[in-house]
């Protein structure tokens, strides 16, 4: 059993940053993937970033590729998705969701997820 709270969101002027957090807990924490997705309003969840148990694999949408990245602190039970160079198209409900396995875009794969952080961004 997993148990995922994410933070950090908020408001941001477009050209911003902001870096999410994602807290974890349960012991197996450390053998399982994590991913980050987000849902804008009237819109389908969608893949954002993924990063393996280990953190030497990573995996990013085209949308976010060169400006978001995603790292793990094992010991800390916390996984980080830093965004840069924030546009109002990136607004949305940020989640972070775990799986058993390999890194995976498809929301389906996840047994595990938090409740979401608010990304607002200004234009």
């Amino acid at each position: 059993q997993v148990q995922l709270v994410e933070s950090g969101g908020g408001l941001v002027q477009a050209g911003g940053s902001l870096r999410l957090s994602c807290a974890a807990s349960g012991p197996s924490f450390i053998t399982y993937a994590v991913g980050w997705f987000r849902q804008a309003p009237g819109k389908e969840r969608e893949f954002v970033a993924g990063v393996s148990w280990g953190g030497t694999d990573t995996n990013y949408a085209d949308s976010v590729e060169g400006r978001f990245t995603i790292s793990r602190d094992n010991a800390k039970k916390l996984v980080y998705l830093r965004m840069n160079t924030l546009q109002p198209d990136d607004t949305a409900v940020y989640s972070c969701a775990a799986k058993t396995g390999p890194v995976s875009a498809d929301k389906e794969n996840y047994n595990y997820w938090g409740q979401g952080t608010q990304v607002t961004v200004s234009s």
